[in-house]
């Protein structure tokens, strides 16, 4: 079983910074993309940003020049660093990445999400 474990949301004012965080535990054999996606109440989930196992970047325009992906393969984690936040950041925050794991004695690639963690920006 592969999990997807969130960490770093909270609040803060506009203007500020928060980083979070998505690890990876369970048995897993590789994470291929990754992502991070938020949804706000009554929106839908939109992508924020994603990270190819090879580094390759890629944002959403809303969030372009304040948010930064990264990711750290030798220890199954995820972040995105928030800088300059809008209260319109303030959203719940789900990190997914397509995961190979093992199914006995195969591999297989499955898309998992996390649990969320919220980020709320005030004015």
């Amino acid at each position: 079983q592969v999990q997807l474990v969130e960490s770093g949301g909270g609040s803060v004012q506009a203007g500020g910074s928060l980083r979070l965080s998505c690890a990876a535990s369970g048995s897993v054999v590789t994470i291929n993309t990754m992502g991070w996606y938020r949804q706000a109440p009554g929106e839908q989930r939109e992508m924020v940003a994603g990270i190819t196992s090879g580094g390759t970047t890629n944002y959403a325009d809303s969030v372009k020049g304040r948010f930064t992906i990264s990711r750290d393969n030798a220890n199954n984690t995820m972040y995105l660093q928030m800088n300059s936040l809008k209260p319109e950041d303030t959203a719940v925050y789900y990190c997914n990445a397509d995961i190979t794991t093992w199914f006995g004695a195969l591999r297989y690639t499955r898309n998992s999400w996390g649990q969320g963690t919220q980020v709320t920006v005030s004015s």
